[in-house]
């Protein structure tokens, strides 16, 4: 189906032409920069087209290049000085990073459909949405305004939408204000909330504002209680069962809108054998899903499947630069995250192929996400050399069914040995180190030979 040309790779690293293959599908140039230019931005495109800046970006995200620089000097397609670049990059519309995210989430949703790739549900009948924030690291001083500074400069967060079913992020929320409340871009996210969607979300999220609004539009949520929201009790706390981790309690409970209008809760109540890294030996779940819907446990394993999208996050940072922090300038900070939400979706586009071949149990439990991304950034570039752009096109020419065909073809010929999960045991405490002024400096060949000794 793809030729000759492609043989080599096909054999020795299936995984590196699916992810091409599927980047060539998703955000094929010309489509692209059609996109963009559909776009409510005031940006223009006449020197510099947007799929170059983000052909440049996504390969500093994925590691086959150490920085845009870089990525510029390897290529001799685009006409315009790395300067343009960069001021293309710095003034890169926040809402045209998000909405690529969005664009790209769409374009995959009906391949891992078909791939017979999505996960279990976790509430049958309803679409799970994990809400979570992320704050980019502070950048370095390059900004003439920062250079003065001792201060971490901030180049921004955003709140980060991921089905759970799909494992992609199908929306994301950027804010330039690095010191800015996440709670403050709660106002955008109510205006996506759908009928039958379920929201689980931290603490931070728990506030009138956003619990009533997401029932207003026929959703539900299972939040965890904020000691700042107020309720008014209309029933006592009764027992009604335990997990693995506590003892499940329930309760009735009210919330009361702007017009004196009651919406009741129920609160689930968790008191944990073992307390949480804050400390907290209860944990307290806002919901308003009936019993029938889901029950206490129900709902106490929803809220900790929270943990997915921090999973998610902790991906991007180790095996994708998704924080790159010599872009100090907000949009251009935002704009490389959002790319690096859009290669990890692409990421979970192949694990879905490889879920469809190999069962989800063998690629949930033991395919490494790091192992993954260290084979893409190795051979890409050697790849591109061998394989010409212009070959790649046949990824968009294939038909959806030829797609999945062919997804499924190269992930049959993956070794999984290869990209093993090796999952470290529970850390030790670290030993108390012993500090003297007068030796600031030790020899480790003359320590090793005192333990031969």
């Amino acid at each position: 189906m793809l030729g000759k040309i492609f043989e080599p790779f096909v054999n020795k690293s299936p995984v590196s032409v699916m992810a091409r293959g599927l980047a060539e599908r998703l955000l094929q140039p010309e489509k692209l920069d059609a996109w963009f230019e559909s776009q409510d931005t005031a940006q223009y495109t006449r020197d510099l087209l947007f799929s170059s800046v983000f052909n440049l970006m996504s390969q500093v995200v994925c590691g086959s290049q150490k920085s845009v620089n870089a990525a510029y000097q390897a290529q001799d397609e685009i006409g315009t000085s790395i300067v343009s670049v960069y001021n293309k990059l710095k003034c890169m519309d926040i809402n045209t990073s998000a909405n690529l995210v969005r664009y790209a989430a769409n374009e995959a949703i009906p391949i891992i459909e078909q791939l017979g790739g999505t996960l279990p549900s976790l509430l049958p009948g309803y679409r799970v949405k994990l809400l979570d924030g992320n704050c980019i690291e502070k950048s370095e001083h390059r900004i003439k305004e920062l250079r003065n500074l001792a201060a971490g400069a901030l180049p921004g967060k955003s709140l980060v939408v991921l089905d759970p079913a799909l494992h992609i992020p199908i929306d994301v929320f950027p804010c330039e204000d690095g010191h800015a409340q996440e709670r403050s871009l709660l106002g955008e996210v109510l205006k996506t909330v759908a009928p039958r969607d379920v929201w689980v979300a931290d603490r931070n999220f728990c506030t009138l504002m956003f619990l009533l609004g997401i029932a207003r539009a026929d959703g539900f949520f299972v939040i965890r209680e904020h000691k700042n929201l107020p309720w008014e009790a209309i029933s006592d706390i009764r027992p009604v069962g335990k997990t693995d981790t506590g003892k499940l309690f329930e309760q009735k409970i009210q919330i009361t809108d702007e017009h004196g209008k009651p919406l009741k809760l129920r609160r689930i109540i968790l008191r944990l054998k073992k307390a949480t890294r804050d400390g907290d030996k209860e944990i307290a779940i806002l919901t308003n899903l009936s019993k029938s819907a889901a029950h206490a446990r129900k709902i106490a394993t929803l809220y900790r499947k929270r943990w997915t999208i921090e999973t998610a996050f902790q991906e991007l940072t180790e095996h994708l630069n998704s924080e790159i922090n010599t872009l100090g300038y907000p949009g251009a900070a935002l704009f490389a995250f959002c790319v690096a939400l859009v290669a990890y979706i692409i990421m979970a586009i192949l694990k879905a192929a490889l879920r469809s071949v190999h069962g989800v149990k063998t690629i949930q439990e033991n395919f490494s996400g790091y192992y993954l991304a260290d084979e893409l950034s190795g051979v890409y570039q050697g790849m591109m050399i061998s394989i010409p752009a212009p070959e790649w096109i046949i990824f968009r020419k294939l038909t959806l069914p030829q797609l999945i065909q062919c997804l499924q073809m190269l992930a049959r010929k993956v070794k999984l040995s290869r990209f093993q999960k090796h999952p470290r045991g529970p850390k030790k405490p670290a030993p108390k180190r012993i500090s003297d002024p007068k030796t600031p400096h030790v020899s480790t060949a003359k320590l090793l030979a005192g333990r031969k000794s």
